[in-house]
This record gives C-alpha cells, structure tokens and sequence, in this order.
C-alpha cells in the first residue's frame, strides 16, 4: 500500500482542500495516533481533524485516489459554508451546549461506542469457545466412527463386490 499512498500524496500536494499524509504511529507521531483511535497499522483517516473517520476502501491507488477526489470540504463550526441546513443544525444545536454539557454528552455517546464493542468481543468470545467445541465433538466422533470399524467395513465391502 505504501507505493499507492507516496503516489496519493504527490497527486494531492499543495492541495489547499485536501491534505494526504503519513503519519510514524512508532515515533513522534504516537500521540496524536492514540487520540484517534488508531490500533493498526497501517490505519487510514479522513475528515475533520477533531473527529477523523475510518477509511475502509481499497488499498491500491485507484481505489484511494478515486476516495480522495470525492471528498468534499468538511462541515465545522469553522466553516459552516460547507454545510447543508442539516449540518447547520446540528452545529447549531450542539452550539447552544455549555460545555460540561457538551463533554457530557460526548462521553455518553463514547460509552454507547465502547459498550457495544464490549459486547461484541464477548459474543465474538463465546462463538469461538462454541466453535472450539464444535470441532472437538466432530473430531471425537469422526475418531470414534474410524475407531469403531468403519476401515474394515469397507474392505469387507470391497471384497464382496
């Protein structure tokens, strides 16, 4: 992937609109990977910078570069001529939040998010111990059946055909 990025990057460089860039999650760049979520590598984003989103599109140029073209100026409370009435509203409505409002808010919202991944790392848990058993079932079986005969079965078979 990193041949088509360094090409995405050169295709968008001085773009005043859109910024295309890496970021080294190993070194400097660590701090400002943890605040948004980056657990992987390698990770891509897009969006406001204060509230980036995942990007999973294809990893090979086309795919990014076609991305990238369809981006569009990002609705924010620094620039609210990119928004439509709905976005508009919702600025608006966050807006007239005080702030411990607002990180009230935020943090519920949050907690929403990481308890629905709780939940699905438990229920991912428990499919896989379902699985685990699955198999060791068939595979007893599978053993008891072979244990049982079936090999001789088939050649007396065979013998009598």
């Amino acid at each position: 992937m990193k041949p088509a990025w360094d090409k995405l990057m050169k295709e968008y460089e001085g773009n005043d609109k859109i910024l295309v860039a890496d970021v080294d999650c190993t070194a400097a760049g660590k701090p400002l990977c943890d605040s948004n979520g980056v657990k992987g590598f390698p990770t891509i984003k897009y969006g406001d910078a204060n509230a980036l989103e995942d990007y999973s599109g294809g990893r090979d140029f086309n795919s990014l570069s076609s991305f990238a073209g369809e981006l569009k100026p990002v609705c924010s409370p620094a620039n609210l001529e990119n928004c439509d009435e709905e976005g508009k509203a919702q600025i608006e409505k966050y807006s007239a939040l005080s702030e411990d409002e607002l990180k009230s808010a935020i943090e519920e919202a949050e907690k929403k998010i990481q308890d629905a991944e709780s939940n699905f790392k438990a229920e991912v848990e428990k499919l896989q111990a379902t699985y685990q058993q699955l198999m060791t079932d068939k595979d007893a079986t599978i053993k008891a059946v072979k244990d049982s005969g079936l090999g001789t079965m088939k050649t007396v078979l065979a013998t009598k055909a």
